[in-house]
C-alpha cells in the first residue's frame, strides 16, 4: 500500500456513486467488487477540497464566468506537461468530453456520413455515432499477444470505401491501453488529410501514462489544426467527472465558427463548481498525480503478478497510460461464460470486452476491463478470485 493510497482511498459506497451504488441497476448485484466505470476511489487533490470550502464559506453560486487564472492553469499545464502551447481563443468547453463528441458530430458532418474510429473502443464513441444518425464504420486494431497497433491499411480502405467523413481518435486509448507514438498519430493523421477526413481526439487520459512513455497531442504529432480538434478534461487526471467540465480545443477559426454556430440552440453554460474545481487541480494537483500514478501502476504491478503465476495463459495487455486493463481470458472461458464466471462466481463488476466492439465483432471476446484506480486490497482480492474460479489448481 502506498502512502497516497492510505492518504486518500475511502469506501464510496452510500455516497452516490454511480461506480458502487449504482451496481443493481448496472449488474444486478448489490454485493460486487467495483472494477468498471473509469472513475477512482481516491479522494480528490487538497487544492481542489480547498477551493471548494472556500466556495462554500461565501454560500453564494450565482451567475459566474472564468477567471484569467482558470485559463492560464490550463494553458500553463498544457505547455508544461505536454508541450502545447494552448491559447485561450481556442478554447470552448462543453459539459464532458462525451458530449463534446456529439457536439463535433453534429457540427462536423451531415446524417447518414460515415464516421470511423479504431475498435475495440470506448463505447460511446460507438453511441455518438449511432445517436446522432451517422453511420459507423470500425477498423480493428492489430493484436500481438494483447500489443495493439493500427492497422493502416484497413483503416485507409474503409474511408475509401465509405467515404469517411471524420475519424474519432482515442488517445492514449481506452480500453487497450496504448500511448500513440509520434509515427503512429502522424501517419493516422496524414491518411486523414489526403481523404479530407475531420478528426475528433480524445485525450482525457493524457495525464495518465506510464513505463517511461509520452503523451503526444495529435497537434504536436502533424500540422492537423485546419481539420482536427482536441477534448480533454481533468475529469479523469484528478477525479472531478461529477463537476460535468471539460474543454475542446479549436485552433482552426473557421471549425470555432462552425462549433459556435452549431451550439447557439444549446442554452446554458459551465458551473462556477467546475471552473473553481479546476483551477485548483491544475494548479495544486501535480504532487497529488504522481502519488496516484504510483499507486496506479503498483496495482498494476500486482494483478500482472498474480494473473502471471495463477493464470499464466492470461494475456494481460501492456499497461501505457489510463488506468483500465485490458484482460484477455480466452484461455481460461468460453465467451458465453466470462459474465457467469466473473460476475456470479467472482463477485467482480467489471466492463466486458464485448463492450467495445460492435455486436458482430464481439460475440465472441473473452476480454475484461479492470479499473485500477481502487485499494490493492481490491486488486488482490479480484485477481486471486479470478484465478480461483479459472484455474483452482494455481499455485497461491
Amino acid at each position: 500500500m502506498t502512502e497516497f493510497e492510505k492518504k486518500y482511498f475511502f469506501d464510496r459506497r452510500g455516497t452516490g456513486c454511480a461506480k458502487w451504488d449504482g451496481l443493481e441497476r448496472m449488474f444486478g448485484k448489490k454485493d460486487l467488487i467495483a472494477l468498471w466505470v473509469a472513475d477512482m476511489d481516491f479522494r480528490c487533490p487538497d487544492s481542489v477540497r480547498e477551493a471548494m470550502l472556500k466556495m462554500a464559506e461565501t454560500n453564494a453560486y450565482g451567475y459566474s464566468f472564468p477567471s484569467e487564472a482558470y485559463f492560464e492553469a490550463f494553458i500553463d499545464w498544457e505547455k508544461k506537461r505536454h508541450g502545447w502551447e494552448v491559447e485561450k481563443d481556442w478554447i470552448r468547453h462543453t459539459p464532458g468530453v462525451v458530449s463534446g463528441i456529439y457536439r463535433f458530430i453534429g457540427a462536423l458532418t451531415e446524417k447518414d456520413d460515415a464516421c470511423i474510429i479504431l475498435s475495440p473502443c470506448y463505447y460511446p464513441f460507438m453511441n455518438a455515432v449511432n445517436d446522432t444518425g451517422r453511420r459507423l464504420v470500425c477498423s480493428l486494431l492489430k493484436n500481438e499477444n494483447g500489443y495493439y497497433t493500427p492497422d493502416y491499411e484497413d483503416f485507409e480502405r474503409k474511408i475509401e470505401a465509405e467515404k469517411v467523413k471524420l475519424f474519432v481518435l482515442c488517445s492514449p486509448h481506452n480500453p487497450v491501453g496504448r500511448v500513440w507514438t509520434r509515427e503512429e498519430l502522424a501517419r493516422l493523421m496524414g491518411i486523414c488529410q489526403r481523404h479530407g477526413v475531420y478528426v475528433i481526439s480524445d485525450e482525457i487520459h493524457q495525464d495518465l501514462v506510464f513505463g517511461g512513455k509520452r503523451h503526444i497531442t495529435i497537434a504536436k504529432a502533424y500540422p492537423c489544426d485546419k481539420f482536427a480538434v482536441t477534448l480533454t478534461a481533468a475529469s479523469k487526471t484528478f477525479n472531478l467527472a461529477g463537476l460535468s467540465h471539460s474543454f475542446a480545443i479549436v485552433p482552426d477559426k473557421e471549425l470555432r465558427d462552425r462549433f459556435d454556430e452549431y451550439c447557439k440552440p444549446f442554452h446554458g453554460g459551465t458551473a462556477s463548481t467546475g471552473y473553481a474545481a479546476v483551477q485548483a487541480a491544475y494548479e495544486g494537483g501535480a504532487e497529488w498525480l504522481e502519488g496516484c500514478l504510483e499507486t496506479i501502476e503498483e496495482n498494476a504491478a500486482c494483478l500482472r503478478r498474480i494473473l502471471g503465476e495463477r493464470l499464466p495463459e492470461a494475456v494481460v495487455s501492456p499497461l501505457e497510460g489510463t488506468y483500465l486493463q485490458w484482460i484477455d481470458l480466452s484461455a481460461y472461458a468460453e465467451p458465453g461464460s466470462i459474465r457467469e464466471i466473473v460476475q456470479d462466481r467472482c463477485g467482480l463488476a467489471v466492463d466486458y470486452g464485448s463492450w467495445f466492439f460492435t455486436p458482430e465483432d464481439g460475440k465472441d471476446d473473452c476480454h475484461i476491463r479492470i479499473n485500477l484506480a481502487t485499494s490493492s486490497e481490491n486488486i488482490i482480492t479480484a485477481a486471486n478470485r479470478l484465478a480461483d474460479a479459472l484455474n483452482p489448481a494455481g499455485r497461491r
